[in-house]
């Protein structure tokens, strides 16, 4: 399976920023050969204010992420959070993406399956890799083997996630594509009171370790102006830093599958 992106601002912000953001990920990923998925979130349900912005919305955010996709015919990808939406996101969404905190939430997960659409699994930050499976079970009781799978981190204490590495071999031990969330590892979340911090310069490294040890894809929250950034900031990649990140992903992965310099 060649290494995959799933990539784009945290939150749509506007339409022209959206689409400026899709064609310049979707540039750079041609350029290596990698296959992309847009993601943009239409509403951010879990925002630590209730005075942070969270979108535009379920009606007028799917608007956006159609056209998108039409327009750059790339597969695009978002997050919901409630039954009611699901059936008005499959006729939009490629992947249908359930966030960390409701990872264990049955309702959404059944719902979300019966689309017979890709999903994206995101581990909860509060659980072990071992329970993720139960997840993987509620979308197989489906008949929907459609499975994406998602490192983002566990607490470690208050405000801190670590990455366990181990995360990548066990839920790719079922046999479902697993993607290394190198944004929301280096998140802090709260760390700031009414919004969450992070360390963004992390990012490359984290991707860099979950693909050496076998993550498929890499997730990124990309934006051009991480410090204007509407929804995660502080843990957002910079795009002029996203070919570095993908080329040096790529050799690694080349050389994990036996493809590199033969040794004498």
């Amino acid at each position: 399976m060649p290494l995959f992106l799933i990539g784009g601002p945290c939150v749509i912000e506007s339409y022209e920023h959206a689409l400026f953001m899709a064609r310049e990920i979707k540039k750079i990923c041609e350029e290596l050969h990698v296959p992309f998925i847009f993601k943009a979130s239409y509403d951010k349900a879990n925002r630590s204010s209730l005075n942070s912005y969270r979108g535009p919305g379920l009606e007028k955010g799917l608007e956006i992420l159609s056209s998108i996709r039409k327009e750059l015919r790339v597969p695009v990808l978002s997050d919901v959070h409630e039954t009611n939406q699901v059936e008005r996101a499959a006729q939009v969404l490629d992947v249908i993406q359930i966030p960390a905190f409701l990872c264990r939430q049955t309702d959404l997960i059944l719902e979300a399956a019966k689309t017979k659409k890709v999903l994206n699994l995101k581990k909860g930050q509060f659980l072990s890799p071992f329970e993720m499976k139960n997840a993987v079970d509620k979308v197989l009781s489906q008949d929907n083997e459609n499975i994406i799978l998602t490192e983002r981190g566990t607490f470690f204490g208050y405000n801190n996630l670590v990455f366990d590495v181990r995360s990548i071999p066990i839920m790719k031990s079922w046999g479902f594509p697993v993607v290394i969330d190198a944004s929301h590892i280096v998140q802090r979340p709260g760390g700031q009171g009414t919004f969450s911090g992070g360390e963004a310069e992390f990012i490359p490294y984290m991707a860099k370790a979950g693909v050496s040890v076998g993550a498929d894809g890499i997730f990124l929250e990309i934006h051009d102006n991480p410090s204007q950034a509407l929804s995660d900031k502080s843990n957002s990649l910079i795009i002029n830093k996203l070919n570095e990140v993908l080329a040096t992903s790529l050799r690694i992965k080349k050389a994990i599958e036996g493809d590199s310099i033969p040794v004498s």
